[in-house]
């Protein structure tokens, strides 16, 4: 068989030109050995009809097989000959001919070095489109977390709205103002707290030295 991969022949015809060869061979010497076994058996009919005959049936398979043999060296022989010969005249493209659907290399020719350009060029591309959706997700993603956060300020808003109504309708005044003067109050009490903790502790000191 032949070792040239006929690559550009594969593309057109679909399948491998050594492949074609194969299955014909295959097919040939699948026909040699049943045509074989039919010989052998019009032997075995005429032979049993004839009286006396002292020929068995293993030295005929013995026959068979031997003349087997020789058919097929021959054959491999003659169909060496018939590949080379399909392989060169039938299924082989012509240097010069050129497939349809590689037309456009002849109208756009490209080196090597050019191929390689634009390989490098489309996996940058690539890799700023993967970019560029990361991104595209983060941002979603902060977007889901800014309108999760916006609605935790609106019930706070609301909230307080509704204690700034319910301060009007008890005669609190200004909601703001109230709520300003309660940050005053609750500081001066922090810091009344820890001067009575720190007297405490001044105190505590005092006893245990007495």
């Amino acid at each position: 068989m032949s070792v040239d991969p006929m690559a550009y022949e594969t593309q057109f015809f679909g399948f491998t030109p050594q492949t074609c060869m194969l299955r014909v061979y295959i097919a040939f010497q699948d026909y040699l050995f049943e045509m074989m076994l039919v010989v052998e058996g019009v032997m075995l009919k005429k032979l049993d009809g004839i009286p006396g005959c002292q020929v068995s049936p293993s030295q005929i398979r013995k026959c068979t097989e031997k003349f087997l043999l020789f058919m097929k060296e021959h054959f491999d022989k003659l169909f060496a000959k018939m590949e080379e010969m399909l392989l060169q005249l039938v299924l082989n493209i012509p240097k010069n001919v050129l497939l349809p659907e590689d037309r456009v290399h002849e109208q756009y020719p490209y080196s090597k070095e050019e191929f390689q350009a634009l390989q490098d060029e489309l996996q940058q591309l690539q890799q700023q489109c993967r970019a560029e959706a990361a991104v595209e997700q983060a941002l979603l993603a902060e977007l889901e977390e800014q309108k999760a956060v916006k609605a935790e300020l609106e019930k706070i808003l609301q909230c307080f709205d509704g204690v700034e109504n319910i301060c009007r309708e008890h005669g609190a005044g200004n909601f703001k103002e109230s709520f300003a003067l309660l940050t005053q109050n609750s500081k001066k009490l922090q810091d009344v707290l820890k001067e009575v903790e720190e007297k405490s502790k001044k105190m505590k000191q005092h006893d245990q030295l007495m």
